[in-house]
């Protein structure tokens, strides 16, 4: 649990959004986390994590990656353990991004979508993107390093339009 000296240690993102109306191509949408180096806070990122996948140290992993929205409440779920990420790296920025397979798709396209990030038991930001009802990806947090190297967290809620390879590019700018 974090206190406002502490610093951030470990939060949880969980994604969750309705499955296609029967006979339609499936929503497949997916968490991803860009880890940026203190050198180059906003330059390229260091490394993605996203599609199944986890950091080479195994700090950020994606615990459960759905491809159609199925199942009760929260279906895709990343961890990060910011506690425990080298010194190397100041800056995490998570986004979600809509795979496009079928033709484009927006969050207003999407029933019941919903990012929620959370330390424990505790709400950090819960978001449902109405906001960005019209983009195609969204930055939802970022995560810094302070000067004493605690995590800070703020919510980021912005939205982008352009394809899941081009977002991982552009969500840290």
């Amino acid at each position: 649990m974090s206190t406002f000296n502490k610093g951030i240690e470990k939060v949880e993102v969980t994604l969750k959004w309705d499955p296609s109306p029967f006979g339609t191509p499936d929503n497949d949408l997916d968490i991803i986390a860009a880890t940026y180096t203190a050198d180059a806070p906003h330059g390229g990122p260091a490394y993605l994590v996203h599609f199944d996948s986890r950091s080479p140290d195994g700090t950020i992993t994606l615990n459960r990656d759905s491809r159609t929205g199925q199942g009760f409440g929260f279906d895709e779920i990343m961890t990060l353990e910011l506690d425990r990420l080298s010194d190397t790296y100041t800056r995490v920025v998570v986004g979600v991004a809509i795979q496009q397979g079928e033709g484009r798709k927006v969050f207003g396209d999407i029933e019941n979508t919903a990012v929620r990030i959370r330390e424990g038991y505790t709400d950090l930001a819960e978001n449902d993107f109405a906001e960005v009802a019209d983009a195609t990806a969204a930055r939802v947090a970022e995560f810094t390093r302070d000067e004493a190297g605690q995590w800070r967290f703020r919510a980021a809620l912005r939205g982008f339009d352009t394809d899941p390879d081009a977002f991982v590019s552009q969500m840290g700018g």
